[in-house]
């Protein structure tokens, strides 16, 4: 009879355990992007947190220069870019218009998300950029390396200039 006891606490401890873990988890990749998109001509601003850069922060800390494209080329580089990020592993784009576009990107292993903007400022010669995590406080660089990749590469293809 204690056998029996013993195994349906034990079995009973498994299934809080499991279920704690699927409501911290869950809770971590429902969380929605907040507050994103273009807001009085410019992107919404990061939080207080290292794991966001943007062109449009006013912060050394968060700002990342705009992505200057080729005199005339606007719609070549919004090209681009919009081919580019559709083909990044793990991403998936959302939203995109005429001049704003919005991907998610999850991570490899704990598939956090990461919210992916770009936005186009064709009179300026620019695309303002905006790269995010949604939970967590420090992403150890990963939204300005993969920022800065997406320049390397569409510069490398000739669609901007170098920064």
């Amino acid at each position: 009879m204690a056998q029996i006891y013993d195994n349906r606490r034990r079995r009973g401890s498994l299934r809080v355990w499991g279920l704690s873990l699927v409501m911290v988890f869950g809770a971590c990749s429902a969380n929605g992007p907040g507050v994103i998109g273009p807001h009085g001509g410019k992107l919404a601003p990061c939080p207080d947190r290292p794991n966001c850069v943007c062109s449009d922060a006013d912060d050394a800390r968060h700002r990342v220069a705009p992505f200057t494209f080729r005199e005339g080329s606007a719609a070549d580089a919004w090209a681009a870019i919009g081919a580019h990020v559709s083909a990044l592993p793990r991403a998936r784009v959302v939203t995109v218009s005429p001049d704003y576009l919005h991907a998610e990107i999850r991570s490899r292993v704990f598939r956090f998300v990461d919210d992916l903007e770009f936005y186009l400022r064709p009179q300026a010669g620019v695309i303002a950029v905006r790269s995010a995590a949604r939970t967590g406080y420090a992403d150890l660089g990963v939204n300005r390396r993969r920022i800065e990749a997406i320049r390397n590469h569409l510069t490398e293809l000739g669609i901007l200039r170098d920064p």
